[in-house]
């Protein structure tokens, strides 16, 4: 049955109205059979027909307004319609992409085989690490928040009634032993993906402190903090990373631990884990020592690394020279031979920049220490102070101004009472050394087919460690540390690691397709994409609810035309 509409004409005009027609087979073929006329319908009255005659036996007709498949209709009240459960989707939904990309799923199934737990570990695993990109927080958070507020259950078909941090926290026990398999698949996937060179290794250290005391961890340790916290334990971390940033592998050291310490076991770490090839080791200054160049050089390897200020002294001569390179503006260098005459070649860097950033310095370490002097020197006058006291604060007021002590010469003299008396002096052979030597530093390399300008470039490509270092501590969260137990820091660690991986993944497909190179600014742009439950109350008293994905606006359009994704229609587990 179907309905028909007919025309009637009626003094002068043209009215319609609807008939309710049934088709019905006779000796002379098929004929049509009017079973009711139903007069002019609106809209609400048609569909009401329409779910009738859909709910009857039709005796083999086919449904009304046959078409395949055939919509379904309802009357909606439009006055209580509503919305629920707003989700997160588009921040976790690019982190799948990412993740199926590098294949890390079927590596982690592999690693963590299914056995008896409710959820499987290599589920738990990404949950970690989806959250440490998408919105870090601790597990304790994810588990009460966070994966309920995203779209996670909806993607990886895992509800939140079975994410607490129990389970969280047994996952990070899990993933911990295949530290190893894991960076050696990431470094071979990501060579694959981008045809990156592994010819250049940069390393760097960065430290990373803890909240509580961490008795159970011997790694925690007081030392020098990068984090401006001396009051807490630490730990040092050792990362190596390419040319463009990716990286290969890290270690984790005390918080004790001197950065020229570690130097040899973060080479031979690597080259247990990738070979010892024909790569050239990027370190600064913080990492040279007589021991480490040795044992670079027993194992036949190339390196570049910086120097000591103080080694500038014995390139006096060259430094007052003109035959400077200019290697861009506001950059000169020049090759050196070596002082001691070895093979080395020492290249000599003189940035406009830095000059002018070191000249600021001293100009105001300068002025601080002496009005300090003189300050000292009216008290000493004032007050009665013994020549210890005197000292002590002298001492305290250059220790605080290290960058400009050189340049003044104190005397403290007892006088016939026994009381302090301060003069000093001001040493012109510093100012002159500081105004020659400022914006200057000193490079040492082994790699002898290379210009300066090369060197120089290579060296410089030490930022790129920095910057995974700077990017693990504010969009990663990577500290304050809250874990006691020393393998749980260590899998924070990892995890944190992982994550800074799908960074620059994401950073890399941005390259290429003409984004730049912040993932940030597309992460956030895309994170705003959300799921929604639409709750449509109906006249026969039920409520159809229907999850649905934001339409995404043409800016987040474009983003996902560029990096070549499509957002799913409907909401479902994405396949990895």
């Amino acid at each position: 049955m179907y309905l028909r509409r007919c025309y009637r004409a009626r003094d002068g005009k043209r009215h319609a109205y609807w008939a309710l027609v049934k088709s019905e087979r006779t000796a002379k073929g098929p004929r049509q059979k009017v079973v009711a006329y139903l007069g002019d319908l609106d809209e609400a009255g048609r569909l009401g027909v329409q779910q009738a005659v859909e709910g009857k036996d039709c005796s083999g007709q086919q449904a009304l307004f046959d078409s395949p498949p055939a919509p379904r209709y309802v009357e909606v009240d439009l006055s209580a319609v509503r919305v629920e459960a707003i989700r997160r989707f588009g921040a976790p939904w690019l982190t799948l992409q990412l993740i199926a990309r590098l294949g890390l799923k079927p590596l982690l199934d592999r690693l963590l085989p299914v056995g008896r737990e409710d959820v499987p570990w290599s589920i738990m695993s990404l949950v970690l690490v989806i959250c440490r990109l998408c919105d870090p927080s601790s597990e304790l958070r994810i588990a009460e928040h966070g994966y309920e507020q995203s779209a996670l259950g909806d993607l990886l078909g895992v509800c939140s009634d079975k994410i607490n941090d129990d389970r969280l926290y047994r996952a990070l026990d899990k993933l911990l032993p295949h530290k190893q398999e894991l960076e050696k698949h990431l470094k071979n996937r990501l060579g694959e993906l981008f045809g990156l060179r592994y010819d250049l290794l940069l390393y760097d250290v960065a430290s990373t402190y803890f909240e509580g005391q961490a008795k159970r961890n011997d790694q925690a340790r007081r030392g020098y903090s990068r984090d401006s916290r001396g009051d807490c334990k630490q730990v040092c971390i050792g990362l190596v990373v390419s040319r463009c940033g990716m990286p290969l592998g890290y270690e984790l050291f005390a918080g004790n631990k001197a950065d020229v310490t570690t130097v040899k076991q973060i080479v031979q770490a690597m080259e247990d884990r990738y070979g010892q090839a024909d790569r050239i080791w990027v370190m600064d200054r913080g990492m040279v020592s007589a021991a480490n160049i040795e044992f670079l050089k027993e194992g036949c390897r190339r390196y570049i690394v910086g120097t000591p200020k103080s080694m500038l002294r014995k390139y006096e001569k060259q430094l007052m020279a003109s035959d400077w390179n200019a290697v861009h503006e506001g950059l000169e260098v020049k090759l050196c031979a070596d002082p001691e005459g070895g093979s080395e070649t020492f290249i000599l860097c003189r940035s406009e920049a830095r000059r002018q950033k070191e000249q600021a310095m001293h100009e105001r370490f300068e002025k601080r220490i002496e009005e300090g002097l003189a300050s000292l020197q009216k008290l000493a006058q004032k007050r009665s102070m013994t020549p210890v006291q005197l000292a002590g604060r002298v001492g305290r007021l250059l220790g605080q101004n290290t960058r400009a002590a050189g340049a003044f010469k104190t005397h403290i003299n007892a006088d016939a009472q026994g009381d302090g008396q301060l003069t000093w002096e001001k040493v012109e052979s510093w100012r002159c050394w500081a105004k020659l030597s400022e914006g200057c530093y000193l490079l040492r390399s082994n790699v002898s087919n290379w210009t300066p300008a090369e060197l120089w470039q290579a060296y410089m490509q030490l930022t790129e460690a920095e910057g995974a270092f700077r990017i693990h501590k504010s969009d990663l969260s990577l500290r304050p540390i809250w874990h006691q137990n020393k393998q749980r820091v260590q899998a924070h660690v990892l995890v944190c690691f992982l994550a800074y991986v799908l960074w620059k993944t994401l950073g890399q497909m941005c390259k290429y397709a003409g984004l730049g190179e912040e993932p940030r600014k597309v992460l956030d742009e895309l994170a705003a994409i959300q799921t929604v439950d639409v709750i449509l109350p109906t006249r026969c008293d039920r409520e159809i609810r229907k999850r649905c994905i934001g339409k995404p606006t043409e800016h987040q359009a474009i983003l996902l035309h560029k990096l070549g994704l499509q957002l799913p229609r409907s909401l479902e587990m994405v396949e990895l």
